[in-house]
């Protein structure tokens, strides 16, 4: 029933897409490219003066407007960090014209932003040009781009960081969906927790735009979407060649290098290519040396045979190894017994390594019709050694645990766009097809003594996941106000799970789901938007699940629900607020850390986020995010409710400062206390940080700048802070019972970090 439901829908979605009765009139047909570089600039807002008609360019940077009457129009494009560019046309009746627009790279200005019904969230787009005044030390800082979301780091900075947005204590990706270049991040049945996401493998100078959406209203992301989605795409060209050297404290080193392969007539030609490697080290800033060490290697290349379609064939490179100090008890930091950078077991530690593979297909089948092709696939192993519980469960060798994995991951997907009119209004429709095979050998859990000696295996095994999908999002423009989208998505699971431990032990299910999503956008004036949005989304649990719990358990369901409001009240000044609703069906997950299952019964979570974007001169910009939310669990008594470790409030901001040779930026976040238990009779404590950096680019005669000099310190007022807290059951050695209390990983302390790039 479900999935002949979708096909109707599917089959619904593209006759109409194709219908066309009032398409007798001239078409304007046009390309936005970046000068010199001839990229293209998707995304970029084009608006037809005479009719005040709104395109967005589409990932070729193409654009049209159909069913014109012959006469001359006006063209307006815009797009945040390029000057903005006019062009007069002459409209020939039921004619045809094509126009090109190159764009010349300026400074951002918010004037540029539009509040329009073609642009989801205009913060999305600004955050992308963010990333120009804010520079990032690793790509997962670039998720703090995303308002209220924080990340924690707790083993080392290898392992990926913690993420909390919208109520959610997320662990390392279970209800955030993460994409680089289209290819999942997110592990399923990982060895150390479901949905374990790590974008390390990203070298963050190559990071070209992100685009977020939180919440569950996205009919083109499936899995693990349910506080939201982040997609990261890197820059198809380089537009120079660099190499950066970074030294800091701690015995910090890092060194980053890009280099074009094809020069600028290729690039003329439609042809780029490039080359970047990165080298990461440090001891960190604990007593004992992390030994943190970490490799990237990228390539892309990018070929445009003509303007009505690309290919681009990108392979990436991670390894990475380092020691941990692990979480430490309080008891022992306040008794004086044990350093706040101290270690109880500093055989902690692990090594990761990833390769991907990618290639993407974008053709224009016709004026109004976009297919997209894409194949992907990962090799990915993961080992880690963690002891959270000290003596608790072995008092003589201690609770060391292995938790390892070798994964080879194959993905394609497939996508088809179209614009058209539907009795005269105009129409948007997508649909699409996702297949995802994750084949992961030897998923192991192990208690261990000093990463050599394998005391007991806990759970081994191999997983077999299989997830296809198909999907569709129409969206029609009611008059120049008023626009309703809808949005229906099918997923079907296939796990399999062969237990080693026992060879006689094979399971699998199946399981299928279908999520619709709705959104209704009413342009109230051109400075004020209000955007309704609601949709069902879901994360799969572990694929071990399947042993222990019944098929209907295994795609719990997310119900989302929202109300936006953009406003510009003046030219450079942009404000968001909105209030939201996310209740999830279980919350159960696979804690890879003790090889159980834990279910966390049904939970619900309101909220209500504000933000803030001002530019109060052209060289001077400020951003402020607050969020505040109320998760709570169901179908327990009110004593018990408190969702363990889920954020209740947030802030995020700062100042930048970008002139012609210098820029500066100060930060600061705040991550307010919560409980660290059902009960609330422990607290993990708040904390607010500020970080700063500074950039200087001296300014030669040829007015070419190849030099860059940065400094950049993180915690400037030196505090002492919990960054990941844990409310954990643990026994040291000389204790004769457990103690529950906080256990916590300590934040950085003041880091100083100096460089220079020199660019050619």
């Amino acid at each position: 029933m479900k999935k002949t439901f979708l096909l109707l829908f599917l089959a619904f979605i593209f006759q109409f897409a194709q219908a066309n009765p009032n398409d007798h009139g001239g078409t304007i047909t046009g390309m936005v490219a970046e000068i010199g570089s001839n990229l293209e600039l998707p995304g970029a807002v084009v608006r037809l003066l005479e009719t005040n008609q709104t395109m967005v360019a589409n990932e070729l940077g193409v654009f049209n407007f159909t069913d014109l009457p012959g006469g001359k129009y006006t063209l307006r494009v815009s797009f945040i960090g390029f000057e903005v560019d006019t062009q007069r046309v002459t409209l020939p009746n039921h004619e045809t014209v094509s126009v090109k627009f190159e764009m010349r790279p300026a400074r951002l200005d918010l004037r540029d932003v539009e509040i329009s019904e073609r642009k989801s969230d205009p913060l999305a787009v600004i955050n992308s040009a963010d990333i120009k005044l804010r520079p990032v030390q690793t790509s997962q800082d670039v998720l703090r781009f995303v308002p209220g979301l924080v990340i924690a780091q707790h083993a080392g900075g290898g392992k990926a960081e913690q993420i909390f947005l919208r109520g959610f204590d997320i662990d390392h990706g279970t209800d955030i969906a993460l994409f680089a270049d289209g290819i999942p991040v997110n592990m399923v049945s990982h060895a150390h927790g479901q949905g374990y996401a790590d974008l390390h493998f990203i070298i963050p100078e190559l990071i070209q735009k992100v685009d977020f959406q939180k919440g569950t209203y996205d009919a083109r992301t499936g899995n693990f979407a349910t506080a939201g989605f982040v997609r990261f795409e890197t820059q198809d060209a380089l537009r120079e060649n660099f190499v950066k050297l970074e030294t800091g404290q701690f015995n910090t080193f890092r060194t980053v290098a890009a280099l074009d392969l094809l020069g600028k007539k290729a690039a003329a030609r439609g042809s780029s290519a490039y080359v970047a490697a990165e080298l990461n080290y440090s001891d960190g800033y604990f007593q004992a040396s992390q030994n943190f060490k970490r490799l990237n290697f990228f390539t892309k290349y990018r070929y445009l045979p003509d303007e009505k379609q690309s290919l681009t064939i990108s392979a990436s490179r991670l390894n990475s190894n380092w020691l941990a100090s692990g979480q430490i008890p309080l008891r022992e930091v306040e008794a004086g017994h044990l350093d706040w950078f101290g270690a109880i077991d500093s055989t902690e530690g692990g090594a990761t390594s990833r390769t991907n593979l990618n290639v993407q297909h974008v053709y224009s089948f016709s004026r109004n019709t976009l297919i997209k092709n894409q194949l992907y696939y990962s090799k990915y192993d993961f080992e880690l050694y963690s002891n959270f519980t000290f003596f608790l469960e072995d008092p003589v060798n201690g609770d060391e645990i292995r938790q390892r994995e070798d994964r080879n991951l194959y993905g394609y997907k497939f996508s088809a766009e179209h614009q058209n009119h539907v009795f005269g209004k105009n129409f948007t429709a997508a649909a699409g097809l996702d297949i995802r095979y994750d084949d992961v050998a030897d998923d192991e859990l192990s208690r261990t003594k000093n990463r050599r000696t394998t005391l007991e295996q806990l759970a081994f095994g191999n997983v077999e996941e299989i997830n296809a999908a198909a999907w569709s999002d129409a969206k029609i423009f009611l008059s120049d106000k008023l626009t309703f989208g809808a949005g229906l998505r099918f997923d079907q699971f296939l796990f399999s799970y062969q237990n080693r431990l026992d060879t006689t032990a094979f399971n699998s299910q199946s399981k299928s789901l279908v999520s619709p999503k709705f959104h209704l956008d009413y342009q109230i004036l051109p400075n004020l938007r209000v955007a309704i949005l609601s949709g069902k989304g879901f994360h799969s649990n572990d694929t071990r699940v399947v042993l222990e719990r019944s098929a209907d358990k295994i795609l719990p369901a997310a119900w989302g629900h929202e109300l936006n409001i953009y406003l510009k009240p003046t030219p450079k000044l942009l404000v968001s607020a909105g209030v939201w609703q996310l209740s999830l069906d279980q919350e159960f997950v696979y804690v890879g850390d003790a090889g159980v299952v834990e279910p966390g019964g049904k939970t619900l979570r309101r909220g209500f986020d504000v933000g803030a974007r001002w530019q109060a001169a052209s060289w001077l910009y400020f951003d402020a995010d607050f969020n505040q939310t109320f998760p709570e669990a169901l179908d327990v008594p009110e004593s018990e409710n408190n969702i363990p470790l889920a954020p209740l409030r947030t802030a995020i901001g700062g100042v930048s400062i970008k002139q012609n040779n210098f820029s500066a930026s100060l930060r600061y976040r705040y991550l307010a206390d919560r409980p660290a238990n059902e009960n609330n009779s422990i607290v993990a404590e708040g904390w607010s940080i500020f970080d700063a950096t500074l950039a200087y680019f001296p300014k030669f005669k040829n007015g070419n700048q190849p030099f860059e000099f940065s400094l950049s310190a993180q915690n400037l007022g030196n505090v002492k802070w919990k960054e990941a807290q844990f409310a954990t059951e643990s026994r040291l050695k000389n204790e004769a019972a457990p103690v529950e209390e906080i256990h916590f990983t300590p934040g950085t302390p003041f880091w100083l970090k100096g460089g220079v790039t020199v660019k050619f």
